[in-house]
């Protein structure tokens, strides 16, 4: 009877490796110590997500202009899938934190305007539904530039929102806001403006769960839009087909650029070593910074942890785990 493979399903180890890079390395190392391996990048419905999806789902890219955070012209791509049924925009390629510099936070001025951009040109496209991965934002507008943009080209559509995040919108300049550049004066300023808007809004997205993600854009499209919100490492392994490929592997092979508490809390890594641990497949954890304390180790019952920084060190943990 042959052997199972591995299956080799990471996040990016964001700032440095894309997932795809990461699950190429591990996979190197197990094969050259004689295991076959199955690679499935993975992402948390944030940054990332297209490449994960289109890595494994048939589809295509298109790039169009679109204004980044501070309302610059910016190249950015959206995925169309299901024959152009499907649109997948990742808001990080248009209002993303990435494209600014970190002199330039401005938590303030930044718009999601060029994420309704993006969605406009999937739906003019064809598609008739859109993804929206909503981590790693530039913004705390409650979504209001990426409304304006929707409403300016006329556009409404059928929306699912992926968010890593279970934060609700009033809470989303206190949470977010920090590490966009915003002081404690700005917070206020900014939970000020996100409960005026949503005093505005068809619906109030205040005290709803996942709301808040990407400063609040979350919560704007579920309240003028009526998307839906999901939980953003399930709906990705869901459509990887995560659990069946998880059941046909000897064991699998998981990791991230840093383990800390927040794994636990429905971040990627967490949702897969749950998974494994309920199938009864071993799950192996290949991190760049492992910040567990022992406790939580033992709730996510990896069957080893090992650290690795660069590309060699992952494909040298990946042969140690033949032995």
């Amino acid at each position: 009877m042959a052997e199972l493979p591995a299956l080799v399903a990471p996040d990016s180890f964001k700032g440095t490796f894309s997932a795809a890079e990461v699950a190429a390395a591990i996979a190197r190392g197990l094969r050259a110590a004689g295991r076959d391996a199955v690679e499935l990048p993975v992402a948390d419905g944030g940054e990332g997500t297209i490449d994960a999806l289109m890595s494994t789902l048939e589809g295509e890219l298109r790039t169009v202009r679109v204004s980044d955070p501070l309302g610059r012209p910016i190249d950015a791509s959206f995925a169309l899938i299901d024959g152009g049924r499907t649109g997948i925009v990742e808001m990080a390629r248009a209002s993303g934190l990435g494209l600014v510099a970190e002199e330039e936070r401005d938590a303030w001025a930044a718009s999601t305007r060029g994420t309704g951009e993006l969605i406009a040109a999937a739906v003019e496209a064809g598609a008739e539904r859109v993804i929206v991965t909503v981590g790693g934002s530039a913004t705390t507008d409650g979504g209001a530039g990426a409304l304006e943009a929707l409403a300016d080209a006329g556009v409404s559509v059928e929306l699912d929102v992926l968010c890593d995040v279970r934060t609700p919108f009033e809470d989303a300049g206190r949470v977010f806001g920090p590490q966009k550049g915003a002081d404690a004066a700005m917070v206020e300023r900014l939970s000020g403006r996100l409960d005026e808007l949503a005093r505005g809004y068809k619906r109030d997205p205040r005290g709803e769960p996942m709301t808040g993600a990407a400063g609040g854009l979350a919560g704007g499209l579920w309240a003028e839009h009526g998307a839906r919100l999901q939980d953003g490492p399930a709906f990705v392994l869901g459509a990887l087909g995560f659990d069946e490929r998880m059941r046909a592997a000897a064991f699998v092979v998981t990791g991230e650029g840093r383990m800390d508490e927040q794994t636990l809390q429905g971040k990627l890594v967490g949702e897969v070593a749950t998974r494994c641990r309920q199938a009864g497949v071993p799950c192996h954890g290949i991190v760049g910074r492992i910040e567990l304390d022992p406790f939580s180790e033992r709730i996510l019952d990896f069957a080893s942890l090992a650290e690795a920084t660069t590309l060699e060190e992952m494909e040298a943990a990946g042969r140690a785990l033949v032995g």
